[in-house]
């Protein structure tokens, strides 16, 4: 791993852009993925591990009970990783974790919590060509035959029916994290460019797995805490704000809340 700092709002967009060019293309198509913390300390924790506890015994029982009660807005038809999308879209705990495409989407989750802006500040990037090059031959085979390095949920279905089967295969092969595009749910999950990544085994860090793994790019850019102010004006003058990124009231109301924060305020007075 990479960590380094950025001194400057150029100099960050210098390090989020490092090897956004493709040879092969002759175009400047990142293949990384970019996910922006709030506080550079946070390790990549799912929020079923967040749940504490037994929570990787707790995880099917999650799933099972959400397609229950969830039945009735989604039906059957659906497979696994359309159900797991769902239920993280919706703040259902499972091992999912939220990235995008978007370095500047990264940044709005960096500096989008006021209550944080005296900590440092992160945007994690992976490589999810050369990490999914680490993928058993099982799956690689659907990537290659569908000429991607990107899976979607149908393509996911093509490898894998469960979770179950993803941990008997990571048992089998050893570990390894597959990142893949939920259906376009509603205009959040286009707005935010996003898509998610799940690990072989409920418990495994993808901090843990990509320093295992010595080859796989990956990089930490810290954003100090007296550069966040700095950047966050600058994305809403870029129109990434709340108001695009969670699109309707809730969103507007959130973005209205913080961009009129007192000049010099961290939060607002409880």
């Amino acid at each position: 791993m990479t960590i380094e700092t950025a001194t400057s709002w150029s100099d960050l967009y210098e390090l989020l852009f490092q090897d956004s060019k493709n040879d092969r293309l002759g175009r400047f198509k990142s293949r990384y993925a970019f996910r922006g913390v709030s506080t550079a300390r946070y390790k990549m924790e799912t929020s079923l591990m967040r749940q504490g506890g037994e929570f990787a015994k707790t995880e099917n029982h999650i799933i099972r009970q959400f397609k229950k009660y969830a039945y009735q807005h989604l039906g059957d038809h659906h497979n696994e990783w359309y159900w797991l999308s769902v239920g993280q879209h919706y703040g259902l705990p499972t091992r999912l974790l939220d990235w995008s495409y978007s370095p500047d989407v990264a940044l709005h989750f960096a500096t989008s919590n006021t209550s944080k802006m005296q900590e440092d500040g992160a945007v994690w990037m992976v490589n999810y060509k050369e990490l999914h090059q680490k993928a058993p031959p099982k799956i690689r085979g659907v990537m290659e035959a569908e000429k991607t390095w990107i899976l979607t949920t149908d393509l996911m279905s093509e490898g894998l029916n469960n979770l179950a089967e993803l941990d008997e295969l990571g048992h089998k092969t050893g570990d390894f994290v597959l990142f893949f595009e939920p259906p376009a749910l509603d205009a959040r999950i286009y707005n935010q460019f996003a898509y998610f990544s799940i690990a072989s085994r409920p418990d495994l860090l993808i901090d843990d797995y990509l320093a295992a793994s010595g080859d796989i790019p990956w990089r930490k850019i810290i954003i100090p805490a007296d550069l966040k102010w700095e950047v966050r004006d600058k994305l809403d003058q870029r129109n990434i704000s709340e108001r695009v990124l969670f699109p309707g009231l809730g969103g507007l109301s959130e973005w209205l809340k913080r961009y009129y924060l007192p000049t010099g305020s961290a939060a607002p007075k409880p």
